[in-house]
C-alpha cells in the first residue's frame, strides 16, 4: 500500500512516527501514561469491588485512588476477586 503513495509522503509519515515515538518517551509523557494506567486499574479495583457487593469505606476508597505503585495495584486487582471485605485487599 505505501508503493502506491509518493515518497515524500512516505517520508513525512515515518518522520511524523519517529516524533510520536520520542514525545512518548519523555518523562513527562511517561508520567501522564503511567498516571492514566494506575487510574484505570484503580478503577478495576473499585469496580470490581462494586460487582462483588464488598461494601468499600470512603477511608478504602481513598487508598485505592491514592494509590500510583503499579505491582500494588496489581495485587489488590488480584485479591479483589477473592476477598470478603477491603481490609483483606490491603493486607
Amino acid at each position: 500500500m505505501l508503493a502506491l503513495l509518493p515518497e515524500s509522503v512516505i517520508t513525512k509519515f515515518r518522520e511524523n512516527a519517529v516524533a510520536v515515538l520520542d514525545e512518548i518517551k519523555h518523562p513527562w509523557v511517561r508520567g501522564w501514561i503511567d498516571y492514566g494506567k494506575a487510574m484505570g486499574e484503580t478503577r478495576a479495583i473499585l469496580m470490581v469491588l462494586q460487582q462483588r457487593l464488598i461494601p468499600v469505606p470512603e477511608e478504602a476508597r481513598d487508598r485505592i485512588l491514592a494509590c500510583t505503585d503499579e505491582t500494588t495495584l496489581e495485587t489488590w486487582i488480584a485479591r479483589s476477586l477473592t476477598v470478603h471485605n477491603t481490609d483483606e485487599l490491603f493486607d
